[in-house]
């Protein structure tokens, strides 16, 4: 094994490291955080940044086109659908009087509920 190939698999294992520590970061924050908005916060920022340095590292140590092709197409679809899916949660607590408004700084989306037609 050359030098070289060691250094990424180094690499990887570094990548998928931080990548674990992070989304681990992200669980502690959605268990602790107190209410809807913050929790969706919680699983979609640091989930989708650890995702990615996972999925990265993984590609250090596989190196194969189609492998590489693949982890390319987990990674686009999982920036799809994560944050799509906690907006929509987020949104739908809102609707149904999960949110304490009183700790909104900004409360845009009330404004355009309550729009007359």
């Amino acid at each position: 094994m050359s030098v070289r190939l060691q250094i990424l698999d180094l690499a990887g294992a570094a990548l998928v490291f931080v990548g674990a520590a992070i989304c681990l970061l992200g669980v502690i924050g959605m268990l602790r955080l107190p209410d809807v908005l913050s929790r969706s916060h919680a699983a979609t920022k640091p989930q989708t940044l650890g995702m990615l340095l996972v999925l990265a590292g993984v590609a250090l140590r596989l190196r194969s086109g189609m492998d590489l092709a693949t982890l390319a197409l987990i990674g686009f679809f999982q920036l799809m659908t994560g944050p799509v899916a906690a907006h929509l949660v987020a949104r739908s607590a809102y609707r149904t009087g999960q949110i304490d408004h009183g700790e909104l700084l900004f409360d845009e989306l009330d404004e355009q509920l309550t729009e007359e037609n």
